[in-house]
């Protein structure tokens, strides 16, 4: 039985002039919620364009450690999936959270902590990429928990 390989999405639903905010879904099956800036031009300061992206797990000198990274964004580098709240803790990345508010993100650390052994399990896959969209939010709240936790 070999990896299995892992689709990763970001479906960005809602947009104010502080942040964007979506879901990520693994597999098509929503994981957490996500942050990132707001949407402007998609150069440094505005959230990620929208697109499919290769990742990486290299060293970030902000957090001292390997982090995923996202990589091969024209005109910008360094963009992270990492843990933050708001949009003050983002200089461009995606932040990843297990509740989500109007411009916030919260538990934070635990979304990240269940998000990088299936992120690691898709790399030895093969080719990891990361597919960035715009659709219509949905409210599925508690969906999202239990994908994180388990929990039903």
């Amino acid at each position: 039985m070999g990896i299995e390989r892992v689709k990763i999405t970001v479906a960005r639903q809602w947009f104010t002039e502080s942040s964007t905010c979506g879901q990520m879904l693994l597999d098509g099956q929503p994981f957490c919620y996500t942050l990132e800036l707001p949407k402007k031009d998609g150069l440094p300061g505005s959230c990620v364009p929208t697109g499919t992206y290769p990742l990486a797990y290299l060293f970030s000198p902000r957090f001292g450690r390997n982090m995923p990274h996202i990589i091969d964004i024209p005109e910008r580098s360094g963009i992270l999936i990492h843990y933050g709240n708001t949009a003050e803790d983002t200089k461009g990345c995606i932040l990843l959270g297990l509740t989500h508010e109007k411009d916030f993100v919260g538990d934070s650390r635990s979304a990240f902590d269940a998000f990088v052994p299936r992120f690691l399990e898709g790399l030895k896959a093969g080719d990891l990429t990361i597919e960035i969209i715009e659709q219509q939010p949905s409210s599925n709240a508690e969906e999202v928990r239990s994908a994180v936790t388990g929990e039903a």
